[in-house]
């Protein structure tokens, strides 16, 4: 993209016209062996056995939440003072479901029989370490992960939150999280499977086999589409700081520091023996534009709008990963 990415008045350019089918192909650029070697390095990192649960602000208080992690049953809830607590989400006495118990105080009371439980633990029942960022909360599962645990999650540099705007989506899909992340990690798909979404993706910088940790990212320059022939170029990175999570990053253009968290979590497998994994996406969006802070204080307004976008891509980048699961588990996936 040789178009001019500094700021101006109005962040909205007039796009080229053109058809779809008139495109530049992307397969070449795309090589099976570049997206596999990116995901191999991704998947080597440390992930410290730190899952992300759900939105921050899905776990409230007055009320638990309950969601499979890696095939763990986990409840949460939040007690008076704002902290979160997880553990396992099967009462200790006879197995009752507690994300339909209730919240006393700042107790976990089972509806069976009333078994009070909290942050201290019950015989045969120990919380989970938990991580609330502001955004996202993270659960520490150290059997299921089987790594070296770390104190914190790996957490990605985000905006200051005082001058951001956020918003996180969840879907499922039957794949495991590399599969999630192999989406991520092939930019060339954008203009050719999101033409609704984006124009003119170019590949600028794409990691070759023996880069080092800091290098390790692609680069890409694509005008994300608003309406009819007009969009807002930008300059874009895509890096794993983590196994199960693609940070994409705005360089330059507009809304640049802006990140989107594309956060893979395993579920577990259904009745077929499929896996499911949720893919838990964080939108953190800033401006140095004086109008995003009224974008800012109508939060309640916008945020949908921020999930409704991110659902759209997801319908379909869901559909890529269980395509490559199928080929994958099959043994039909190029090498």
């Amino acid at each position: 993209m040789s178009e001019d990415l500094s700021p101006r008045r109005l962040p909205l350019r007039r796009l080229p016209r053109g058809r779809w089918e008139r495109q530049e192909p992307s397969w070449r650029g795309a090589r099976p062996s570049l997206i596999e070697g990116a995901l191999k390095r991704a998947l080597a990192r440390p992930s410290g056995n730190w899952f992300v649960l759900a939105a921050s602000a899905q776990i409230r208080q007055g009320r638990p939440f309950g969601r499979m992690v890696a095939d763990v049953e986990v409840v949460a809830w939040r007690t008076r003072d704002g902290k979160v607590h997880a553990a396992p989400g099967a009462c200790p006495h006879l197995g009752a479901p507690l994300c339909r118990g209730a919240v006393h105080g700042d107790r976990l009371v089972c509806r069976w029989h009333g078994l009070s439980l909290g942050s201290e633990g019950f015989p045969g029942w120990s919380p989970f370490p938990v991580h609330d960022d502001g955004v996202l909360v993270w659960v520490r599962l150290d059997a299921a992960g089987g790594e070296e645990p770390l104190p914190a999650p790996v957490l990605p540099e985000r905006p200051d939150a005082a001058r951001a705007l956020a918003a996180v989506e969840t879907m499922a899909g039957r794949c495991e999280p590399e599969d999630v992340v192999a989406n991520r990690l092939d930019p060339w798909h954008g203009s050719w499977f999101h033409p609704y979404s984006f124009v003119g993706l170019e590949v600028v910088e794409a990691p070759e086999e023996g880069v080092s940790d800091a290098e390790d990212r692609f680069v890409v320059d694509v005008s994300f589409k608003v309406a009819g022939r007009f969009g807002v170029p930008v300059r874009a990175e895509f890096r794993c700081p983590e196994p199960r999570t693609v940070v994409m990053r705005i360089l330059r253009g507009e809304g640049a520091g802006s990140v989107v968290e594309t956060h893979a979590t395993p579920l577990g497998r259904d009745r077929r023996g499929v896996p499911r994994t949720a893919v838990i996406e964080a939108t953190v969006a800033t401006s140095e534009r004086p109008g995003f802070g009224v974008a800012r204080r109508l939060a309640p307004l916008v945020r949908p709008v921020m999930r409704s976008a991110a659902r759209r891509l997801w319908r379909d980048d869901l559909a890529y990963a269980e395509r490559r699961y199928a080929l994958r588990s099959s043994g039909r996936w190029p090498s």
